[in-house]
């Protein structure tokens, strides 16, 4: 719990307003009780505060970042694919040939939970570092009931150890594991009757994924799963049209997901089942850029019918190693064309709602005081910078914590 007055701030509130980036300039606030109580000019500040007040000097204060979107946790790496990719083999390929998921899967099966809590929060603190706040966890991984259980009591474990926010997710179809390729319908059976009634009864994950492609969970497979989610009262959520249209994303807004993430291959009639249904979509340059896609996300189409646009790093060991969402502000800027408010809102306002979280993602009275403050000169530098960590300090609940 900490009581603070900043003086002499602006403001990066990224309240959805007429003024660009919800910049608030020359002003104050107050923090009480892990939240942000009032902001105003210091010359009206309420003369009962009587708490400990920190010159700002000028400085800009971001909500803190979210990175909605994360495999953070896993064993072993994928640098040999890395390398055949770079030679030519296609990520389908490698996939089908028995490497990808399942080759992640033996060597996070192998890890003991200290050993993944160890690598991940090596990959965490790069996140931290750069100003992230609250992060998304998949499981998916284990793709048997003992290890994904294992993978989300990390992510309990990691939510608890860390000055930041680690929310699970259930990513049990994430691949047809080996013991189960000859017989689909057991393994679908394993998740709808034993992994989500176990996940749900331990409160262990906020939300139930899937791998909705080709190469991952076909529209039906993925159905009957969420239809066992939502009757345990979880949230849902879709890989969706990363590598083809398998009309996942229709089948996320039917079901009312939080977020369909990946879209390179998203129709525009599918783009208004998600309006309709208020699922944010999520970009995820990070996995284009890596596998060298050749299709961007349909922007235009996303933004003419006001879909909201999440970005997130997506890191994970095959696709996405991205240890940093700042360069992915960058990417979604220059690679994907979002502006540079369009992709700050992305990892801050807009990912907030991908994670259905409403008491953070803007600088409001109200809201939690997850905050960064930067050394720039201009919101936009957050998204000019190639390389580069711009942070000054990290306020997580109200506490400087970096």
């Amino acid at each position: 719990m900490s009581n603070k007055i900043w003086t002499n701030v602006n403001l990066i509130s990224m309240q959805e307003n007429e003024t660009p980036y919800g910049l608030i300039e020359n002003t104050a606030m107050v923090i009480e009780n892990d939240y942000i109580t009032w902001i105003g000019s210091e010359e009206s500040l309420p003369n009962h505060y009587d708490y400990e007040m920190e010159d700002a000097e000028g400085d800009y204060i971001s909500p803190g970042l979210i990175d909605c979107h994360t495999h953070l946790i896993y064993g072993g790496n994928r640098i040999d694919e890395f390398e055949k990719r770079l030679n030519g083999v296609s990520y389908e390929e490698i996939a089908k040939s028995g490497g990808g998921i399942l080759s992640t899967v033996q060597a996070t099966r192998d890890a003991t939970e200290a050993e993944l809590i160890e690598s991940a929060n090596k990959r965490l603190s790069h996140l931290k570092a750069e100003g992230v706040t609250t992060i998304e966890v998949k499981s998916g991984y284990g793709l048997n009931t003992e290890t994904e259980l294992k993978m989300l009591s990390v992510a309990r474990t990691m939510n608890v150890n860390n000055d930041i926010d680690v929310i699970a997710t259930f990513l049990g179809a994430h691949a047809i594991p080996d013991e189960h390729k000859n017989n689909r319908d057991d393994y679908i059976d394993l998740i709808i009757n034993e992994m989500l009634p176990k996940i749900a009864e331990q409160k262990m994950a906020a939300a139930v994924d899937g791998f909705c492609e080709t190469i991952g969970f076909q529209y039906q497979e993925m159905e009957k799963i969420f239809i066992k989610a939502k009757e345990l009262g979880l949230n849902v959520k879709l890989h969706a049209e990363q590598l083809s249209n398998q009309n996942g994303a229709k089948l996320a807004a039917k079901y009312g997901a939080l977020s369909a993430d990946h879209l390179e291959h998203l129709t525009e009639d599918a783009i208004l089942n998600m309006k309709e249904a208020g699922t944010i979509a999520v970009l995820l340059p990070g996995a284009y850029y890596t596998l060298r896609d050749s299709k961007c996300p349909p922007i235009d189409l996303l933004r003419k019918h006001k879909v909201p646009m999440a970005v997130a790093t997506d890191c994970n060991p095959g696709s996405s190693p991205v240890l940093s969402l700042k360069l992915m502000i960058n990417m979604a800027s220059t690679i994907f064309q979002l502006t540079p408010e369009e992709a700050i809102a992305g990892v801050t306002r807009n990912a907030a709602k991908a994670l259905g979280l409403r008491d953070r993602g803007i600088i409001k009275e109200g809201m939690l005081a997850d905050l960064v403050r930067w050394d720039i000169e201009h919101p936009a530098e957050l998204a000019y910078y190639v390389g580069g960590n711009h942070v000054k300090s990290v306020i997580k609940n109200g506490k400087i914590v970096l």
